[in-house]
């Protein structure tokens, strides 16, 4: 959730945009960088219902492109001068411009990141910063960069999967809207002088098509109040988490979004120990990427750690592993490479989520289409019921 916050910085007034879980969060953020909190409030953003979201800053292909030039040999305030040079959209420009005049007043590129939270997430700044003391700033670019292309490649895998059962669940029901609000309120016409040599089943759907027909306005006010219900209750954060926990408690779903959870979550430590970041400062970092639901697990296993338990056993008793984790962070415990294994495991899951979407869309896809080509059978054989009652009968 983001969160607007003005502030005093060198007896200058800004405005900061950050994502922390609640307001508190929000204003200890930014009192680290050294300013002072004169205001915070929750930044318009998708939560209402008409307000436009302001145009998102393309982190991914900034870096991109920073990399390929500061492995040309430029400096990083030389390649993020060119960059502002040559970006067209004005609030991209914007972020561009601020970061190249901090570095030129003599900030690190770290710190310049620091000024504008809400751009520039924490993980990418901790990274740089980590990076800055070896003057590896390229390779924690590429860390960066191979960090967010895998998650956003799962991240698209798992839309992907929800597009085609979602666009043939919409034509099935317009299909079926179709019938019901337009082609049944006639056949109801036709066949209302029969009475009771209409079957049951066949009366009570002409009785909906006489309705319809009475109320079709109100039918249509009353849908689209209910969409726009919907749409206004899916932007609240407090509906979409209890609708998070409900699927958590589903039996094989909930294991799946869990092992998707964690995969981001080892992918995320995994670059920020390769970063040379300790381990506990990590976890703090990365808290952000766990549900509510799993914060008091790693607060466990960052309590754990504190007392000197090994990384595999704090996170194997917080609930924290899955069975494929624990085996590589054991062993990257006596070898020493636990950044290396934690991007294993993330790796490892991320294959085994998408063989799971591959199955699912084998699986759902035609049980989807048979369930709504049997409803539209239905319908139409309860419209074509009185026909056949009819001919029956002149036989």
């Amino acid at each position: 959730m983001q969160y607007a916050v003005k502030a005093m910085r060198r007896m200058e007034l800004v405005a900061l945009t950050v994502d922390a879980a609640d307001a508190s969060e929000a204003r200890q953020r930014v009192e680290q960088q050294g300013c002072a909190v004169l205001a915070v409030r929750r930044a318009a953003g998708r939560g209402t219902l008409l307000g436009r979201r302001s145009a998102a800053f393309p982190l991914l292909q900034f870096n991109q492109s920073l990399l390929i030039l500061l492995e040309a040999g430029l400096s990083v305030v030389e390649a993020v001068e060119t960059l502002a040079d040559r970006e067209s959209r004005p609030e991209s420009q914007r972020v561009l411009a601020d970061l190249h005049v901090h570095m030129k007043e003599g900030h690190s590129y770290s710190a310049a990141l620091a000024v504008q939270p809400g751009v520039f997430p924490a993980l990418y700044f901790a990274g740089v910063k980590a990076s800055e003391k070896t003057g590896e700033v390229a390779e924690a670019v590429k860390r960066f960069i191979a960090y967010r292309a895998q998650a956003d490649l799962l991240r698209k895998r798992v839309v992907g999967a929800a597009v085609y059962p979602a666009l043939i669940m919409g034509v099935g029901c317009l299909v079926i809207a179709f019938l019901l609000f337009y082609v049944v309120p006639r056949f109801s016409v036709v066949f209302q002088d029969m009475g009771d040599r209409v079957p049951l089943m066949s009366r009570l759907l002409m009785a909906w098509g006489r309705f319809a027909q009475a109320n079709v306005w109100a039918l249509l006010l009353g849908f689209a109040v209910t969409l726009l219900v919907v749409v206004y209750l899916a932007g609240r954060p407090s509906v979409r988490a209890a609708l998070a926990r409900g699927v958590m408690r589903l039996p094989r779903m909930g294991e799946y979004v869990r092992v998707y959870q964690l995969a981001r979550f080892y992918r995320a430590l995994g670059m920020l120990q390769q970063s040379g970041i300790a381990i506990v400062t990590a976890l703090e970092m990365v808290a952000g990427l766990l549900p509510r639901s799993l914060q008091p697990s790693l607060a466990g296993a960052q309590r754990a750690i504190r007392e000197g338990r090994t990384i595999s056993a704090a996170l194997e008793a917080n609930g924290l592993t899955t069975v494929v984790s624990l085996r590589l962070l054991r062993v990257a415990e006596r070898s020493g490479r636990m950044g290396e294994m934690l991007e294993r495991a993330a790796a490892f899951h991320e294959d085994d989520i998408a063989q799971a979407i591959d199955w699912f869309i084998r699986l759902f896809e035609p049980l989807l289409m048979i369930a709504i080509g049997i409803v539209i059978g239905i319908v139409v054989l309860l419209m074509y019921a009185p026909i056949f009652e009819l001919a029956g009968n002149l036989q």
